[in-house]
């Protein structure tokens, strides 16, 4: 019987326990997650967004935004969202406060490439055309972009006008492309290990490049290559876009070559040095 009772009471004291700690677990939220239909696409979309931590809805206070082209959860939303939260902390200083927003990827394949004739420039640089089942739709994701993305940001948020983009891959395929066709939509671009092999380099041709002639407005760009050991043209063709770069005063370029890196590794470590690269300390009032 005594033993029954020793039972019961440890029973009892081992639930007040679990649930005296149970008061004490709080979900960890770090932002908001947004679906947001769009009409250009057709489509759901997942947004993701990080506020400062100063952030107040009352304030006018308005904020620069950092969009990643690859932004859902499990994607590159959480640990760029953290270098931007690092590295705009007051002791740091590198990069204001900001907004950071991460489009979720639902076909980068289709979004992040455009419009081709054929496809045999594909087998050329060793893939198979079976990868690309859909493609081309840089242009429709370029407006998704800039008549729905972007004004329901600053529709909602206290977001300025300075905007920074974050692509590698595919993504710094789409960033090259949108820097040629539609340079006013940032102001900061951040290109990593670029797939500008897309169309046998279509964007590094003269047609292409002639584009950069146009932009009237002061930019910054960054183009990040990882080892040319792992892949010699994925360098060659970073390197290329940031020498076309060079002659226009509006355009302020970085190359930065990481050769520790592999193409799957390097966008942590670039985005950080981007961030190095085009703040510092001085750009900030204290």
């Amino acid at each position: 019987m005594m033993n029954i009772k020793l039972a019961l009471c440890g029973a009892a004291l081992l639930a007040t326990m679990t649930s005296i700690a149970q008061e004490n677990i709080k979900p960890l939220e770090i932002g908001k997650t947004i679906a947001l239909h769009s009409e250009i696409l057709n489509e759901e979309r997942v947004i993701n967004v990080l506020l400062p931590a100063e952030y107040d809805p009352l304030s006018k206070q308005e904020y620069p935004v950092v969009y990643i082209l690859d932004g859902g959860v499990e994607e590159d939303f959480i640990h760029l969202a953290g270098l931007v939260k690092f590295n705009s902390q007051p002791w740091i200083a590198r990069f204001p406060n900001s907004i950071v927003v991460g489009i979720e990827t639902i076909n980068r394949r289709k979004d992040m490439t455009f419009a081709v004739d054929n496809l045999d420039f594909v087998e050329k640089v060793g893939y198979s055309k079976d990868m690309f089942v859909e493609y081309g739709r840089a242009e429709a994701y370029t407006a998704f972009l800039e008549s729905e993305v972007i004004p329901y940001i600053e529709r909602n948020f206290h977001a300025s006008n300075q905007r920074t983009v974050i692509g590698e891959s595919l993504a710094g395929l789409y960033s090259t492309y949108v820097l040629l066709k539609h340079p006013y939509l940032f102001e900061n671009y951040i290109i990593i290990s670029p797939s500008l092999w897309w169309a046998d380099g279509k964007l590094l041709n003269k047609d292409s490049l002639c584009l950069l002639d146009k932009i009237k407005q002061d930019i910054n760009v960054y183009v990040g290559a990882p080892s040319k050991e792992e892949d010699e043209m994925m360098y060659q063709y970073a390197k290329d876009l940031y020498d076309s770069l060079q002659g226009n005063k509006h355009i302020t370029s970085h190359f930065d070559y990481l050769p520790e890196e592999l193409h799957s590794t390097v966008i942590h470590q670039a985005v950080n040095n981007a961030f190095r690269l085009i703040y510092n300390k001085t750009y900030f009032s204290k």
